[in-house]
């Protein structure tokens, strides 16, 4: 057999949540590398006689790196991030440095999916993402502010529904502010937006208020953010954004149907 990497997504880090070809990977591994805050949401089973390397949250090149070394010396590695490998986490580094490296023959990849963040805090928060949305990242690390902005714009014109990653951490507290006004330049205070903090894990949190509402200093780096489109509303006390079934079927008349 090739030589291979595999890197996988743990879902949201409930281990009830990892997806079963993630769990066959880790299973087969003698290598698992990957964020240490990532690594310490496996069940111990899972790490016991295998070789673990971790890094702080900016050794994503370093880690990445080593974990190719380990796979070309013929290591079963794995690379592990948190929800789906391929949003916003490490399969696209990885497939990055094997192009840089001249790996893309001689090494196979496979990346296994899982499940993302945004699809963790949607289920919590109810039904937000039934229509078109956009996903943004507030993490200007990688990506200029100025570019960001211009996406908020665009999403808050196109009626999108926003879901934001990254929004706020200890040294990047200007960054949300700033997205917000962005999309109330387009959408009214009275819009619905969902906090959903540390999905899945000892100390969930999820908080449904609205644009104008939102307490700045409830967000942090383990949080997302849902923010409605103009039809988003509250249902139950659970966010709604309608695909448009009721303006196709009447769906009064079915649910007189179904009580009768």
């Amino acid at each position: 057999m090739a030589e291979r990497i595999t890197v996988i997504g743990l879902g949201p880090g409930d281990a009830s949540l990892l997806p079963p070809l993630a769990r066959q990977a880790l299973e087969r591994a003698r290598a698992i590398v990957g964020y240490k805050g990532y690594i310490e949401l496996l069940e111990p089973e899972l790490l016991a006689g295998r070789q673990v390397l971790s890094t702080g949250m900016t050794g994503e090149v370093e880690r990445c790196g080593a974990a190719l070394d380990l796979a070309q010396s013929g290591v079963e590695t794995v690379v592990v991030s948190s929800g789906d490998a391929g949003v916003y986490a490490m399969a696209g580094l990885v497939l990055e440095l094997m192009e840089t490296r001249g790996l893309l023959e001689s090494l196979e990849l496979e990346v296994v999916p899982g499940i993302p963040a945004l699809c963790a805090a949607a289920a919590l928060l109810g039904a937000p993402l039934m229509h078109d949305f956009a996903v943004i990242s507030l993490s200007d690390l990688l990506t200029p502010w100025e570019l960001i902005e211009r996406r908020l714009a665009a999403a808050a014109q196109a009626d999108f529904v926003v879901v934001l990653y990254n929004p706020r951490s200890g040294r990047r507290k200007d960054q949300l502010p700033k997205a917000l006004a962005a999309l109330a330049a387009v959408r009214p205070g009275t819009t619905p937006l969902g906090l959903v903090k540390r999905a899945y894990r000892p100390g969930q949190e999820v908080i449904v208020t609205t644009l104008a509402g939102l307490d700045l200093e409830a967000v942090d780096m383990q949080s997302i953010l849902l923010v409605g489109n103009s039809a988003t509303r509250l249902a139950g006390g659970r966010l709604l954004t309608p695909r448009g079934y009721a303006g196709k079927y009447a769906l009064a008349e079915s649910a007189k149907c179904g009580s009768s």
